[in-house]
């Protein structure tokens, strides 16, 4: 057994990292010293509550401390990074938010999957908003005022997106200060989200982000009341998906910015632990996949904005792919075939294992019950519960998801005996999209138990829920499998391949080969399976797999063959996340743009507002100028005790018949330090 690592005193800064994922929240605290790379002195997990996020965290943290021996006070940093924001996009979940959109038309919901992310949520129209060179067009608030008395009881926040905004703020600046003084709701407005042009996607990127809103402030006050609770004073830092860190204040109004946050982390994690430069990262979780390719001890970042949930946003994240695959994921049937393919995800389900650790007899009994019948039901090893947010967000509720809800409890319910009709089936699914309502099944998690491979829930549980999955019938009547064990190794044979199949996505989609058809290809498919006739193949990677979460060894264990390269699954792998979240640096980035409205005028357009100029190298000093002023303070903000600007001039101009003719100048100011820390 190797050494324990020696306890610094309590003068030398020790470092707390939390992940808050879907299923469990980790915890590692670290010490930059002795090792040239820190160590690792403690680390911890506590499964994730979701009702009451405060309890994980408590669990999680409590435990690294105590395993280290150390005082709280010792704590100089606290960092977390989180999968939640990337779950609730994924699985559809999130507040009811209204979308205010000030100069556009309906026409424009069509565009960037606008429509679709909106759903039911309601959409105001405002007339308004700017030209690309800042000038406005009249601002009218009269229908807005008039709709937000009674918008405002059923949503949770707003979501203000202005035509041309990231050119002139103004408008949106105007509609988001009335919201706030007439509701008291968070207000995101799109031009502090993103400077790009691109006006539906940036309302997408608003609406999500307000929907996130309240998940994130609860995640960051129990993170919060944790630390005030334990006396320890020290700064609480968020990562965001590009893997750098802000502070939680930063983050908590720019929600969207976490989406990505724990994958991101773990990347900077797993180049932390196994000083490899160049390695595609495998992260599996309770809820998700997520895959990157590490190039020169750097993650790629993905230059048109993350895509989660099948949404592009605007977000500057690592160039990550998510796949709603993971130990939680639910286990089904493809529709048709003699023989049908296990189906798993996207959707995350409370294993049977952990519903019954919880909740013992209410669970146990129900399966009992299902395994007794002489025939296999439809609804067999499913229950359903309350995820326990709070009541406001139950909000808008239609008449039938209202009587549903009502009716479901704290304490998980057979489907079989909950829904009265195939009706409330959808109806249910549309709670669960809304986070009001978990749904308990059969998981990877429960096949693990099964196979002896996981041990900390309830293996009996998962045993019973196995049998019931492996006696539902096949396309020629006959059961799936012969017993519990069958099924399971089946279900884990099938994650393991799937998760080869998202790597080589990954890997294919970099080397400009997008979408799930490449990997689909009959000849990939043969490739991966060592299937060979007169025609050899192969498909391997150029380089090797990090192997990142708490179930990477069971679950990776036969991926080298599937992949043809090697998989290495480092010691901390199970937190690499919450040592990616100590690790890592504070970055912001501000921008301000140059235009030349008519000939010999040049307009800067930054946060600050627009100024014009009548010489271009004014203008751009200016720009450089604004970007600097509006950086240091939002560095500062961001959490920065130190930080170095660098500001890349992006000038683009033409030359006709000789002449030079300025058309508009892009500057970015990026700023990068260490995160301030507690004396």
């Amino acid at each position: 057994m190797p050494a324990a690592p020696a306890i610094p005193q309590d003068d030398q800064a020790l470092f707390l990292g939390i992940d808050t994922g879907g299923t469990y929240t980790d915890a590692v605290l670290w010490s930059p010293a002795p090792d040239p790379k820190g160590t690792v002195l403690a680390k911890a997990k506590a499964l994730t509550t979701r009702h009451d996020l405060a309890v994980g965290i408590a669990g999680a943290a409590d435990a690294v401390l105590a395993r280290a021996g150390v005082s709280p006070s010792a704590v100089r940093l606290v960092s977390m990074s989180t999968t939640l924001a990337t779950n609730a996009l994924v699985e559809g979940q999130g507040g009811r938010v209204a979308l205010v959109m000030v100069g556009f038309a309906e026409a424009d919901l069509d565009r960037a999957g606008l429509r679709s992310a909106l759903g039911s949520d309601p959409v105001l129209f405002v007339p308004g908003g700017h030209d690309v060179h800042g000038n406005a067009a009249p601002l009218i608030l009269d229908e807005l005022e008039a709709a937000l008395g009674g918008l405002a009881p059923s949503v949770s926040a707003f979501a203000v997106c202005a035509y041309f905004a990231v050119r002139n703020p103004a408008h949106e600046i105007a509609v988001a200060d009335l919201i706030r003084e007439r509701t008291g709701l968070p207000v995101t407005a799109s031009h502090e989200l993103s400077a790009k042009l691109g006006g539906p996607r940036r309302a997408l990127t608003t609406l999500l982000n307000a929907r996130l809103i309240a998940m994130i402030d609860r995640l960051v006050a129990a993170t919060e009341d944790f630390l005030a609770a334990r006396g320890i004073a020290a700064p609480l830092m968020v990562v965001r998906g590009d893997g750098a860190l802000v502070s939680a204040g930063f983050a908590r109004f720019r929600p969207i910015e976490t989406i990505l946050s724990g994958p991101a982390a773990s990347i900077v994690g797993a180049r932390h632990m196994s000083g490899l430069d160049n390695a595609v990262v495998s992260d599996i979780g309770g809820t998700t996949t997520d895959v990157a390719v590490l190039d020169g001890g750097r993650p790629r970042l993905d230059p048109e904005g993350a895509t989660v949930g099948g949404y592009r946003t605007m977000v500057e994240a690592v160039a990550m792919r998510t796949f709603g695959l993971g130990g939680d994921s639910e286990v089904g049937l493809e529709d048709g075939g003699l023989r049908p393919r296990l189906v798993l995800g996207p959707r995350r389900l409370v294993p049977l294992a952990l519903a019954a650790h919880a909740h013992g007899a209410a669970v146990i009994d129900a399966l009992e019950r299902q395994l007794r019948a002489p025939n296999p039901g439809r609804l067999d090893g499913r229950l359903a519960l309350r995820t326990g947010v709070p009541d406001r967000l139950a909000a808008g509720l239609s008449g039938a998801e209202e009587k549903l809800y009502a009716t479901i409890t704290a304490t998980p319910q057979p489907l079989d005996r909950l829904l009265t009709s195939n009706a409330q089936i959808a109806t249910l699914n549309r709670l669960v999209a809304r986070g009001l309502v978990h749904i308990c099944g059969f998981t990877p998690s429960d096949a693990a138990h099964v196979l002896g491979r996981q041990d900390n829930w309830d293996a009996d549980a998962a045993r019973m829920g196995a049998a019931l999955f492996a006696r539902r019938r096949d396309g020629r009547g006959a059961p799936l499998e012969a017993d519990a064990e069958a099924i399971s190794a089946r279900v884990l044979r099938a994650l393991t391949r799937r998760s080869a199949e998202a790597i080589l996505e990954t890997a294919f989609a970099e080397d400009g080969l997008e979408g799930p058809q490449t990997v689909a290809h009959a000849l990939v498919q043969r490739a991966v399976d060592g299937i060979n006739g007169i025609a050899q193949l192969s498909v391997s990677l150029d380089r090797p797999v990090i192997g990142l979460g708490a179930s990477a060894p069971l679950h990776y264990a036969g991926l080298d063959v599937l992949v043809g390269n090697g998989c290495i699954v480092p010691e901390d792998t199970d937190v690499a996340n919450a040592l990616g979240a100590v690790v890592g640096q504070v970055r912001v980035s501000v921008e301000a743009q140059v235009s030349q409205p008519r000939e010999g005028l040049f307009r800067v357009s930054s946060p600050q507002g627009i100024r014009d100029f009548g010489d271009e190298d004014a203008a751009l000093a200016e720009a450089e100028r604004a970007a600097r002023d509006v950086l240091a303070t939002r560095a500062a903000e961001a959490g920065a005790e130190s930080f170095e600007i660098t500001v890349e001039r992006d000038v683009r101009a033409a030359t006709v018949e000789g002449q030079r003719s300025f058309i508009e100048a892009v500057l970015t100011a990026t700023a990068t330090g260490r995160p301030r820390i507690g004396r």
